[in-house]
């Protein structure tokens, strides 16, 4: 099965993708974590990426694109994946479907932004592979350490309260068109998550959708 999650930022996609990861058994494509990926191994797609990435600047689509197209071709992607982070416009979209990719569910994660701030504050990141937590809501089972890898967990920065309000405004104006999209295609399914919704609800109520999907 080939999925995209959508979701505003602190929506708890990284957190969904991992639960959808183990339960449909096909591997996550984060956006940050396949570039970061291709940086390391020096591909010539990573190696253009870098160059915007050192000058502060956001990579083009036509690279990011590229290096996507590298990494769903990889092995373990034989069987399908899950897109988090990408597309994140109607742009990146119509790239995609010009790939050739058939995506066979997009998993809307719906969260009111009040919802949003006050998670993200609590929210902390494997600074290695990604794997996301909350202080409350996730924590993970030693402090500061990430249960998959090891690795240190950190606060982003784009997670400090002030950049919260601008990133969920550039989310409502560039990504949430998607949703008209891909519902346009049959393809949306909408969780709509409550701030006492749990994450093994909102993991149990997007595999819902997905068997209806299947």
């Amino acid at each position: 099965m080939k999925l995209i999650l959508l979701g505003a930022p602190g929506a708890g996609k990284g957190t969904q993708a991992e639960i959808l990861c183990d339960a449909l058994h096909i591997p996550t494509v984060s956006t940050g974590n396949m570039l970061r990926e291709a940086v390391r191994e020096k591909t010539d797609a990573g190696l253009r990426a870098k160059a915007f990435m050192d000058a502060g600047e956001l990579v083009p689509d036509a690279a990011v694109i590229a290096i996507l197209k590298d990494r769903i071709q990889s092995e373990d992607c034989r069987n399908g994946f899950i897109l988090d982070g990408f597309p994140r416009n109607v742009a990146q979209a119509q790239a995609l479907d010009d790939l050739g990719v058939a995506i066979d569910a997009v998993v809307d994660l719906e969260v009111a932004d009040d919802v949003i701030a006050q998670r993200l504050s609590g929210r902390r990141v494997c600074q290695d592979c990604g794997s996301s937590y909350h202080l409350v809501h996730k924590k993970p089972a030693k402090e500061g350490i990430c249960d998959r890898c090891g690795g240190k967990l950190v606060q982003r920065k784009d997670d400090a309260p002030e950049t919260v309000l601008d990133r969920l405004n550039v989310y409502h104006k560039q990504t949430e068109p998607l949703k008209a999209y891909y519902a346009e295609k049959g393809i949306l399914k909408v969780v709509e998550a409550k701030a006492d919704t749990s994450v093994e609800e909102v993991g149990r109520m997007a595999l819902k959708a997905l068997e209806a999907q299947a």
